[in-house]
């Protein structure tokens, strides 16, 4: 199976759109609004965390943008993380019937959840170009580089999907330690202040998580922000370090799966 995998995947590629089409339509069957909750959620957070750490805390802003710009620079990136790690750990259990009659290569399964929470990620690129005409920010040669930090924000964000989607299979203690986490992490993570809050210390400590890179790859792109550029590397050597060894991971767990499901 080893030498056939990556062949078995290329040419199964097509359920990857299947499935994807099939949860994005679960996913907003019967809503009203549809995928506009796309937006309407990260929306709503950007305008709670401006009201509490800016409007009340007066969080120091280094940016050059306003603050809330800056939230939604930072926003985006984790929500498509959070939504992407979130289904796409329980996605192989929610698709136990499936596994459990047919053979195909079950990385199939949380590529397609990144590709539906991809989908997503766009529509709700429509947030940060509403603030950039709201404030009439103009964003400098640095955008044409933007599909690179959407690039660097899927290596890190696979990486962690797959590792937490064949952990979850084998102990189901994570689907609830899973969103607490994520819960926890949007507050550790520079999306409610930048990087530059915390003292240089522990920058490179803090680097470690590759969610850091990330945002700041998208407030540089976006807003020109400068960017720490060994944390910046770091944080890309340890989503690849995390997306080698975790597809790695998932291939050696995926034999048992039918036995653990």
């Amino acid at each position: 199976m080893t030498d056939t995998y990556w062949k078995d995947l290329w040419l199964q590629r097509e359920l990857v759109y299947m499935f994807s089409w099939r949860d994005i339509k679960i996913r907003y069957k019967q809503t009203v609004i549809g995928a506009s909750w796309s937006i309407i959620r990260p929306l709503i957070t950007i305008l709670i965390f401006n009201f509490v750490f800016n409007r009340i805390a007066h969080i120091n802003n280094p940016s050059v943008a306003p603050y809330a710009l800056m939230v939604a620079a930072g926003m985006l990136p984790w929500q498509f993380f959070s939504t992407a790690v979130a289904d796409g750990s329980n996605s192989v259990i929610n698709n136990a019937g499936l596994i459990s009659k047919i053979y195909f290569p079950r990385l199939i399964i949380p590529a397609s959840t990144l590709f539906t929470s991809l989908i997503d990620f766009l529509i709700s690129v429509v947030i940060i170009v509403g603030f950039m005409v709201w404030y009439q920010h103009v964003p400098g040669w640095q955008i044409v580089l933007f599909p690179v930090s959407v690039v660097f924000m899927l290596l890190a964000t696979m990486g962690a999907s797959v590792y937490l989607t064949a952990l979850n299979v084998k102990f189901r203690d994570f689907r609830h330690l899973i969103p607490f986490a994520l819960q926890v992490g949007i507050y550790i993570t520079p999306v409610a202040f930048s990087s530059k809050n915390l003292g240089e210390k522990w920058h490179l400590f803090y680097y470690l998580n590759p969610m850091v890179g990330v945002i700041d790859g998208f407030r540089w792109t976006l807003l020109g922000d400068s960017v720490y550029w060994p944390g910046a590397m770091v944080s890309l050597l340890v989503s690849l370090v995390l997306l080698w060894s975790g597809v790695r991971f998932f291939r050696k767990m995926e034999k048992t799966f039918v036995d653990e499901i």
